[in-house]
């Protein structure tokens, strides 16, 4: 009989009906040096923690976060599905745990759209915004530590130790999950469901029973956050029958019939867990929607029709179709353009990853390919993940790399695997290659959401390639009334902001140049980055022909006329 320790290091992805090999020999550890991961890993999640609060802290609300906790508020007191009907529950009851703590005052009369939603709660029913909008991020940065220990757990599994602490420390000093994770949005929580149900899929090649189950609850976990989801249900679904096959012995036709079994259990689970979501919100499973729900019509129609998800769901569904039709506007290396383009996200992930972590995500998908052991395990990382990046690089909204926000999670384990090479170098470099990521990521700090790499012009100069969330989400209003303050007193302001925050708020009595002559634009002129890449007509004529004096967290540019 084998020991657990015995056990736990053999190949769990060994071929069927071959015996067990031994992975790579772990040698005994001294003592002394049991406590060395786990402080790793408590130091790295630390600072991690330390970076999400200190810019959740210093933030005013993104564009999309007052929709998200106007929508939670509206969940604690009404206790109905009314508004945002895009975006499944889960995601803004996660948000809601941080705003019942907060006990903001709701304004029960309330009638208006879900963008007017939020801002009436932040701004104009007695409220601080910038306490209820802390409260609100810190169930998000929680829940983007947790997922730090699920990337660490999967890269342990397949690389032991030193390579789950090798992917922990790519995921922590990621700065888009910084960036991302300190907002109360949906695109971290939505992520880390997913790449927790794979991991899960994962561990039931070797005991399904358990794993199977709970893998089901996090993809459905995933469902109930984010509709992006979606395509991940059959790909989870085939790698849970996957799964069963390989751990369970016998004759082919039972192991068929219990790896479809499998994949069933996985698609009831999530179904359930949706379900379970809506009826978390509201027991009657009342739906009276805030906005016009549109009609769709074709097979996409007859999709929604059939989906066995409540009618809520179904007819955010419809919302997003209908938004995936519209002709947005995307900006792309200094080029405007309608519609959208193929290439964007990478093109985008290319500006915005680390260089250090390209070249790991690159060498950790080789090594899952290329080292007979890890094999295996390669379609668990890369095909979920290819499948999500194919389905966000079709959209039409060419907005940023949130969509593909789960990359670095899944990628992280994958780079992960590079010390299983046994080559004396393989070590060293990616020693080498990580630290680089922690520096780059550590020099953007506190401004992580316009981060750009070293090859790009880092941080400053990322708006002259990237808008929208790349860059420039309305974070800085705060930051903006503080320099106006200090360096610019008395002065005449004129102001173009893209976000949801308020200006006079914050202390800025500004107005908008776009409504007078441009000889009367005198004083300072400031504009949001993304304004100024959608600047057309006389508007960019005006930002030609004045001079830049400032800038503020890399997502405001101060002129002077």
């Amino acid at each position: 009989m084998m020991t657990r320790e015995q056990h736990s290091v053999l190949d769990p992805a060994a071929p069927d009906g071959a015996p067990p090999q031994r992975a790579d020999p772990v040698p005994r550890r001294r003592p002394a040096r049991r406590w060395s991961v786990p402080l790793l890993v408590f130091l790295l999640l630390a600072q991690m923690a330390f970076a999400m609060v200190t810019t959740a802290v210093r933030q005013t609300p993104t564009i999309d976060e007052p929709v998200y906790v106007g929508t939670a508020a509206d969940y604690l007191h009404a206790h109905e599905v009314r508004y945002n009907p895009e975006h499944p529950p889960l995601g803004k009851l996660v948000i809601a745990a941080g705003v019942a703590l907060a006990g903001p005052h709701v304004d029960p009369s309330f009638e208006g759209d879900q963008g007017a939603l939020g801002r009436h709660l932040l701004y104009e029913s007695g409220n601080d915004p910038w306490w209820l909008m802390l409260w609100a991020r810190l169930p998000v940065i929680v829940l983007t530590l947790l997922f730090g220990l699920v990337v660490f757990a999967f890269a342990r599994d397949l690389a032991g130790p030193a390579g789950a602490v090798v992917a922990l420390a790519l995921y922590a000093f990621s700065p888009d999950l910084i960036a991302h994770g300190s907002l109360a949005t949906l695109d971290v929580p939505a992520a880390g469901f997913l790449l927790t149900s794979v991991w899960l899929v994962w561990r039931a090649r070797r005991r399904p029973r358990l794993h199977v189950p709970l893998a089901g609850a996090a993809l459905g976990a995933a469902l109930a956050t984010k509709m992006s989801a979606l395509p991940a249900l059959p790909v989870l679904m085939a790698l849970a029958a996957v799964s069963v096959w390989c751990a369970v012995p016998g004759e082919r036709r039972g192991r068929l019939l219990r790896a479809a079994a499998g994949a069933g259990v996985v698609a009831l689970a999530a179904v359930a867990v949706v379900w379970a979501t809506y009826l978390a919100v509201d027991p009657r499973l009342r739906w009276s929607p805030q906005q016009p729900v549109p009609a769709v019509h074709g097979l996409r129609g007859l999709l929604v029709h059939l989906m066995p998800f409540p009618e809520a769901y179904r007819d955010g569904m419809r919302v997003q179709f209908a938004l995936e039709n519209y002709p947005w506007q995307g900006f792309l290396f200094g080029r405007l353009y309608t519609g959208s383009l193929w290439y964007y996200l990478p093109a985008a992930l290319l500006v915005k990853t680390p260089l250090g972590l390209l070249a790991l995500w690159t060498a950790g998908a080789v090594t899952l390919v290329a080292v007979r052991r890890l094999r295996p395990a390669a379609p668990y990382l890369l095909v979920p993940s290819g499948v999500l990046l194919a389905a966000a690089m079709d959209g039409s909204r060419d907005f940023g790399t949130r969509y593909v926000v789960f990359l670095p999670m899944f990628l992280a384990v994958a780079a992960g695997c590079v010390l299983t090479v046994r080559r004396r170098w393989a070590p060293v470099v990616t020693g080498v290659l990580a630290l680089f990521v922690a520096v780059s990521s550590l020099l953007a700090f506190p401004y992580y959401l316009p981060y750009s790499n070293e090859a790009f012009g880092g941080p400053d100069r990322t708006h002259l390639r990237l808008h929208d969330s790349n860059v420039d989400w309305g974070q800085d209003l705060g930051r903006l009334a503080d320099r106006l303050r200090e360096r610019y007193p008395g002065e005449r302001v004129w102001l173009v902001y893209k976000g949801s925050g308020v200006p006079s708020y914050y202390g800025i009595e500004a107005s908008d140049p776009r409504e007078v002559p441009a000889a009367e634009v005198r004083g300072l002129l400031v504009v949001s980055d993304s304004a100024v890449a959608k600047a057309q007509g006389r508007f960019r004529e005006l930002i030609a022909a004045s001079r830049p004096v400032d800038e503020v967290g890399h997502s405001i540019t101060i002129y002077r006329r």
